[in-house]
């Protein structure tokens, strides 16, 4: 079992950054896959960015490639989202996830995920 913990969201103005954290309890992260979604106000979950286990290699949505990175820092159990030169369609609430078991189902999808995080709320004004 892994819990998660997201943290970092709250208001800020176009063009600005904000930085979340997602903080793992109860197992270490190298050995799963870590991401983070979003979902806007009567809209589907929409993927963000991915960090794959082991490697750490990652992988983003057109939306946010060139904008955001995922980090994340094994020996502290915390995934970070960098958001830079946010954009008011950027407003949603971001949720961080992780998956341990099968890569059957592509990264890019909530329904392979095992745990997530509560969510925490982005603004962007414009």
């Amino acid at each position: 079992q892994v819990q998660l913990v997201d943290s970092g969201g709250g208001l800020v103005q176009a063009g600005g950054s904000l930085r979340l954290s997602c903080a793992a309890s109860g197992r270490t992260i190298n050995t799963y896959d870590m991401a983070w979604f979003r979902q806007a106000p009567g809209k589907e979950r929409e993927f963000v960015a991915h960090s794959r286990r082991i490697s750490g290699s990652t992988y983003y949505s057109d939306s946010v490639k060139g904008r955001f990175t995922i980090s994340r820092d094994n020996a502290k159990t915390t995934v970070y989202l960098q958001m830079n030169s946010l954009k008011p369609e950027d407003t949603a609430v971001y949720y961080c996830a992780a998956r341990g078991g099968s890569l059957a189902v592509a990264p890019t999808i909530p329904q392979g995920y095992d745990y997530w995080g509560q969510g925490t709320q982005v603004t962007v004004s414009s």
